[in-house]
């Protein structure tokens, strides 16, 4: 088995990944009702990317700093002046740079950002616009060809961010992983959207979790369910990440019963 891939996740941790998918707008309202948890990790969606560009991965990374800080008052703040700081946070609360200053003072988890870029071809330049955008991590299709996989790790790792390949529609994920020059500290096994809308027989490869870990020491995220059932079954098979979107929007006034329903599952 390979030595493991440097990544910015603690692999020996398991994660819950919410995918932003809709508006701004809607992103910002969950973010707003989400516990600081250093097991939560937001995804900007390829639909967020595509409509809004590297602004949607600024805003979400800035909102979610913003709401660590907010969260971290009542847990790790006792010792300092509460004005001082509230003056502070309210004062800088638009800028990016100073909520992770303040976030870092407070020994507040920094946000995992995932920038879905579903790169197929462009993988440098695309990795960059993540990368200043404030990504943690950006997202590589495995059907993209071997020399864009390649150079999309290769970028990556350059600046600093996760690079993560989403194996949808791929049949063999261990054929492409061998074919690499670099292997990925995460592949995303992933049931698509309109694979589970149109084609109920369409399950989630959790089968292929063990066979990936069998031959890579790596993380796997799993995508493509949202109740909690299907989180908890993930996670028994091994998963290391649950990505879910779909309930988040859906529950509404319940979004943080939800979530913090998710969250038991990780810990």
């Amino acid at each position: 088995m390979s030595h493991r891939p440097i990544s910015k996740l603690d692999p020996h941790k398991r994660y819950l990944q919410i995918a932003l998918n809709s508006t701004l707008e809607d992103a910002q309202k969950i973010i707003k009702q989400l516990p600081s948890h250093d097991r939560i990790l937001l995804e900007v969606g390829t639909p967020l990317i595509k409509k809004y560009g590297q602004d949607a991965i600024t805003k979400i990374s800035s909102w979610y700093k913003q709401r660590q800080v907010l969260t971290g008052f009542g847990q790790q703040t006792q010792s300092l002046s509460f004005s001082t700081l509230a003056f502070e946070i309210l004062k800088n609360v638009q800028h990016t740079n100073r909520a992770r200053t303040i976030a870092d003072t407070l020994s507040l988890p920094q946000p995992y950002i995932v920038a879905d870029l579903k790169t197929m071809d462009r993988a440098s330049t695309e990795v960059i616009i993540a990368a200043e955008a404030g990504a943690s991590a950006a997202v590589a299709l495995g059907t993209a060809s071997i020399e864009t996989l390649d150079a999309f790790i290769t970028t990556c790792k350059d600046h600093n961010i996760d690079p993560i390949i989403d194996m949808m529609n791929v049949e063999f994920p261990l054929a492409v992983l061998r074919k690499l020059k670099k292997i990925p500290p995460i592949v995303l096994l992933h049931r698509g959207v309109d694979e589970e809308k149109f084609n109920k027989e369409k399950q989630i490869p959790y089968h292929e979790i063990q066979r990936i870990k069998g031959n890579y020491n790596i993380m796997i995220a799993i995508a493509g369910g949202d109740t909690v059932r299907e989180v908890q079954r993930s996670f028994f098979n091994g998963a290391d990440i649950v990505v879910v979107w779909k309930s988040v929007y859906e529950s509404n006034d319940q979004t943080v019963s939800l979530i913090n329903d998710f969250v038991k599952e990780i810990r």
